[in-house]
């Protein structure tokens, strides 16, 4: 199993400590304290409050199902409600050379704690990039469309601009129109167009995908624990994971494919996440990867925060 972390030279994103239930985290010019419960530690630095522009206060919904996330931001020094960063890309693993992955994201203080990012999926973005250039040298090499890639829970979309950076058609789901909206604003400032927005269900979408015959060469999945669709669909991991990606099975495409699943919820493993991938695609994969998603404080400390499942047909 993998631990991935984002690159250490990316300037606008530093993890600054971790620990007591907390990370204390700079995003370009503003420093962010937030409730992290997979910081078991003890912190290195002594007074956050110093060093911190804003602290996240959960509100009386926090550890309830669905809600543990709500509360407000407590302002400690001047800052704006909404700003941007860049994102510059990473060294390819194999090939050493540097990716031409340049995202302009704008981030903004939300009653859920987080800010239209979320750093440690960097990695993902890179693989999504990789994957998808690839494609579309051979689909341009056979005089074939560009590639099309689907991505699902799909937020404000980092993950959609990397396939759309790389040369694909993309396909931006995600049931919270706002968050679609911030997508579309990412889109712009990152200098790119043509991405395809839909405000849905995701089991919904990918059923009916699965009935007109539809297939996508690359598919994203990042569900969360707990969710609601536009019209109060409900959405719960444990009940509805293996039937989405059994509908997923049915609209990757069925060679040169490729699928990423990333998985936030506490007790899931890689292993448990590459067992529901292989079950619910039957053994029809070529090639699978998982691992852990991590960022690492300046003082050294690992803080892990998601398993993925990367998958080629």
């Amino acid at each position: 199993m993998a631990l991935e972390y984002p690159a250490s030279y990316w300037k606008d994103y530093e993890l600054l400590d971790s620990g007591n239930g907390e990370k204390l985290e700079r995003f370009g010019k503003y420093v962010l304290r937030r409730p992290e419960p997979k910081a078991l530690w003890t912190p290195s630095l002594k007074d956050w409050n110093r060093l911190a522009h804003v602290s996240f206060v959960p509100g009386a919904g926090f550890g309830k199902a669905g809600k543990e996330d709500s509360g407000t931001w407590n302002r400690l020094k001047k800052m704006e409600d909404q700003w941007g960063i860049a994102y510059n890309g990473a060294q390819d693993p194999e090939t050493h050379a540097m990716s031409d992955l340049h995202l302009s994201l704008r981030l903004g203080l939300t009653a859920f704690k987080h800010v239209g990012v979320f750093p440690e999926q960097a990695p993902n973005w890179e693989f999504i990039y990789r994957e998808t250039s690839r494609l579309a040298r051979i689909h341009k090499a056979n005089g074939l469309a560009a590639p099309r890639v689907l991505n699902l829970f799909a937020y404000t979309g980092a993950a959609s601009l990397a396939a759309k950076c790389a040369g694909a058609d993309v396909t931006h789901l995600d049931s919270v129109r706002q968050v679609v909206t911030w997508a579309r604003e990412n889109m712009e400032r990152s200098g790119l167009d043509g991405i395809r927005w839909v405000v849905e269900d995701a089991l919904k979408f990918a059923k009916r995908e699965a009935k007109r015959g539809n297939r996508y060469d690359g598919i994203i999945l990042d569900p969360p624990a707990y969710g609601h669709g536009p019209d109060g669909e409900k959405w719960k991991l444990d009940e509805l994971l293996f039937g989405m990606l059994q509908n997923v099975s049915e609209i990757l495409g069925e060679r040169d494919s490729f699928m990423v699943l990333n998985l936030y919820s506490n007790g899931y493993s890689a292993a448990l996440g590459e067992t529901v991938v292989r079950e619910a695609f039957k053994g029809q994969l070529k090639d699978m990867a998982s691992g852990e998603l991590a960022l690492n404080d300046s003082f050294g400390k690992v803080l892990p925060l998601s398993i993925y499942v990367r998958a080629k047909r």
